[in-house]
């Protein structure tokens, strides 16, 4: 499967090309904006993740042979088709860096270009941008509650949506997890990579012991073995701490035991007082079996004695949010602002081409954000999106733009991060947002506002479509 082809779209993309090819309006230019409305999870913020991805792709996206002979079998004018034979992205986008913490109406992502290479690009943008801006949420507020000392790993392939099993496991590490058991992801994303066992390789045997005493001869080095597939605290734990002793005479160590049912909180209270008291103190307790942000929580308020949490399902589904409801709108048209009328103001969007700074106090932590006309400078006021009433002048220390070039003419004008590097930055970041957006219950809402000039231009065009 060819992931770089171009019929990574929706067919109307395409139709919609057709007619500007025919109408020769294909090489008009045209700016859309990538934002979202609703941040998921009812929490304060979204983490953005899946540039890199994209940038990527659109190096290199082109339609093959192959693909060029489908699309003549769907029909399609024989001159359009000539012209996809040669198709490639050679426009500009702005965006903010992959880490960066983002908000509801702002823009994120901006594409300039031909309006055909435009729409044919857009699914692609919103299918990566979307699902792993979400999945990286999701692991970041999991690290929030489970806090810096402990250790999460994303357990969730099995349960994935097909191929975004992949790019879960990227987004999780990017928000924060530390270790994934998908291989091919460790490969292709330079992610540590860490397993245990499953309960059929013990039901394989005769007995628990000595499934035990073979997995840990085999893999001496980060063995963690399953203690709950019969029972736990009289029969796993005591088979465990057997063969972490034989361990030790060999000179290893066992790496941790790992918990999949049961009562997590009891069972790994009883079973850190049975290690302690066999002298295995540096022995961790791994969880798992559907756990998300608010297990954890409930699990540290019953002050479950457990070291690693290994994450699966509700994290690279994004329970209980499926999917950001990102969005791709046209801003501009042939260098001429454009808007969206809608009876709900929230379904509008923002014309012009814009910049987003960022404000933040003496501190250094992030106060608002205002979203302008490209340029401008920073706003000293700003008034909110949709309740034309409420404005603000904007107290602040420093400042800074969001929006930068990161691709000029289809090429890339920074080298690529790493996933390390990526790490870093979303580390960084959340640092400078303020607790109260970051907690579960009632997250304060973080400002974004439109400056009076960009406030006044979507009032102008509004009036003057309505009137027309």
């Amino acid at each position: 499967m060819n992931l770089n082809s171009a019929l990574y779209t929706d067919l109307y993309q395409l139709a919609m090309g057709q007619s500007y090819f025919l109408k020769e309006k294909h090489k008009v230019s045209a700016t859309f904006d990538y934002f979202f409305r609703k941040t998921p999870f009812e929490g304060g913020y979204v983490l953005f993740s899946g540039l890199e991805e994209v940038l990527d792709w659109l190096e290199t996206v082109a339609f093959s042979e192959d693909d060029i002979a489908y699309l003549t079998a769907q029909g399609f004018n024989s001159d359009y088709i000539e012209y996809l034979k040669n198709f490639k992205f050679t426009g500009h986008i702005q965006s903010m860096q992959e880490g960066e913490i983002i908000f509801p109406f702002s823009p994120i992502l901006t594409v300039t270009g031909s309006i055909i290479e435009c729409q044919i690009i857009e699914t692609f943008i919103l299918n990566a941008l979307n699902f792993q801006s979400l999945i990286a949420t999701k692991a970041s507020r999991i690290r929030y509650i489970s806090g810096e000392e402990k250790s999460l790993a994303e357990f969730g392939l099995r349960r994935a949506q097909g191929y975004a099993g992949l790019q879960a496991s990227r987004a999780s590490f990017i928000g924060g997890f530390d270790y994934t058991s998908n291989v091919l992801a460790g490969k292709l994303y330079c992610i540590p990579v860490s397993g245990t066992m499953a309960h059929a390789y013990i039901q394989s045997y005769d007995d628990e012991l000595t499934a035990f005493r073979d997995f840990a001869e085999t893999r001496p080095v980060n063995c963690v073995l399953l203690v709950d597939t019969y029972d736990t605290l009289k029969s796993g734990i005591p088979n465990a701490i057997i063969v972490a002793k034989e361990m030790e005479a060999r000179g290893e160590r066992l790496l941790g035991i790992r918990l999949d049912s049961g009562d997590l909180a009891y069972l790994s209270k009883a079973g850190r007082k049975q290690l302690d008291e066999a002298g295995l103190e540096y022995v961790k307790i791994a969880a798992s079996n559907q756990l998300d942000e608010h297990v954890i929580r409930s699990l540290k308020e019953q002050q479950a004695q457990i070291d690693i949490y290994g994450v699966g399902t509700n994290l690279v589904v994004g329970k209980e949010n499926g999917a950001l409801d990102g969005v791709y709108k046209l801003c501009s048209f042939n260098d001429t602002p454009r808007i969206k009328i809608s009876e709900n103001l929230k379904k509008m969007n923002f014309p012009g081409k814009k910049q987003v700074y960022r404000y933040m106090n003496e501190n250094g932590l992030y106060i608002a954000d205002a979203i302008t006309l490209d340029h401008l400078e920073a706003p000293k006021t700003m008034a909110h999106p949709f309740e034309t009433h409420k404005r603000m002048a904007i107290e602040y220390a420093t400042v800074k733009p969001l929006l930068h070039d990161v691709m000029i003419d289809g090429k890339r004008v920074h080298a690529k991060k790493s996933t390390a590097e990526l790490v870093q930055i979303t580390k960084d970041n959340l640092s400078k947002l303020p607790t109260e957006h970051k907690r579960f219950d009632n997250p304060h809402v973080y400002k974004v506002g439109l400056s009076p000039e960009l406030e006044a231009l979507r009032d102008q065009l509004k009036k003057e479509k309505l009137m027309s």
